[in-house]
């Protein structure tokens, strides 16, 4: 995914990070959290292409006067090829899988194979852009991917299906390809300007889906309808556009690593929204996860 004179070094050392960065993930983390309970919310009222499509409506709608209020200027060539196929990749094709997929799986094991996609992401951001492997971040993928196998057993309500596990292997695969795709067109693209582009380009690949999105929309509950709103605007414009901003200066393979703590947020939100209070081994996998994302935070220590 990227060229052979692309530079080794696309983002700055980890102590020279600006001081916003950590609030960004957290934010981030929460957003994206928040969106499976959302998703689970209305799973019954709204089919997985639709939800897509309106959600991603709004994101664009959302994020339109920021890029108009920074002039925004078109990328060019290879810059706009990378933002329309993680357009596909992301926007469009991970998250109508993504919903799909929490249609046949609980919470528990749809985040643990959603979070196959950290572990992808280092793997080929090792080598493809040169961040290489350091121990903490190998270390911190290993722990925390054991915590949230720990998350999914212990909040598995035992009916999995063949289908919802290969729906949730392939949005991993498609959010893997979407980062790795993103990291690579942010070397000229800014935060804003791809994560709108993105979005609009996932909307207009959806486009097909308009007229299910109209009917479905018209007998829809008013929550429902204010979830879609609440989908488009926090975890597509706000978190999708923060996570650029990080991503645009941390490598790949770190940036990932972080969204192992997901399924342990929603278990804390779980636990304060619905009442749903975890077990004991469903809280120590929320620990592990924490302590994965940690560890793999770690900057390396310079000679």
């Amino acid at each position: 995914m990227t060229s052979a004179t692309a530079p080794v070094a696309t983002s700055a050392p980890a102590t020279d990070a600006p001081r916003w960065l950590p609030a960004a993930v957290l934010t981030v983390l929460v957003l994206w959290a928040s969106a499976f309970i959302a998703i689970r919310a209305v799973a019954d009222g709204l089919e997985p292409g639709p939800l897509a499509l309106g959600r991603l409506l709004v994101g664009t709608v959302v994020l339109a006067p920021l890029a108009l209020r920074r002039r925004l200027r078109l990328p060019r060539g290879r810059g706009l090829a990378l933002v329309a196929v993680y357009g596909v990749l992301w926007f469009a094709g991970y998250t109508v899988v993504l919903n799909a997929a929490e249609h046949h799986l609980d919470a528990g094991t749809a985040a643990m194979l959603v979070n196959v996609a950290p572990l992808l992401v280092a793997a080929v951001a090792g080598l493809a852009l040169r961040e290489g492997y350091p121990r903490a971040l190998l270390v911190g993928l290993a722990v925390g991917f054991g915590g949230v196998v720990l998350i999914a057993v212990s909040t598995s309500s035992g009916g999995t299906s063949p289908l919802g596990i290969g729906l949730g292997l392939l949005a991993a695969v498609l959010y893997a390809a979407g980062v790795l795709t993103q990291k690579a067109a942010l070397r000229t693209v800014g935060a804003v300007t791809a994560t709108w582009l993105g979005c609009l380009v996932g909307a207009l690949v959806l486009l097909p889906y308009a007229p299910q999105l109209v009917a479905q929309a018209g007998e829809a509950s008013a929550g429902a309808l204010g979830a879609v709103v609440y989908l488009g605007a926090f975890p597509t414009a706000v978190a999708f556009l923060l996570w650029a901003a990080v991503l645009r200066r941390a490598g790949a393979g770190r940036t990932a690593s972080a969204t192992l703590a997901v399924p342990a947020i929603v278990v804390v939100m779980s636990w304060a929204l619905l009442g749903e209070v975890p077990g004991l081994l469903t809280m120590v996998g929320g620990a592990l996860a924490l302590l994965g994302v940690a560890i793999s935070r770690r900057a390396p220590r310079r000679p």
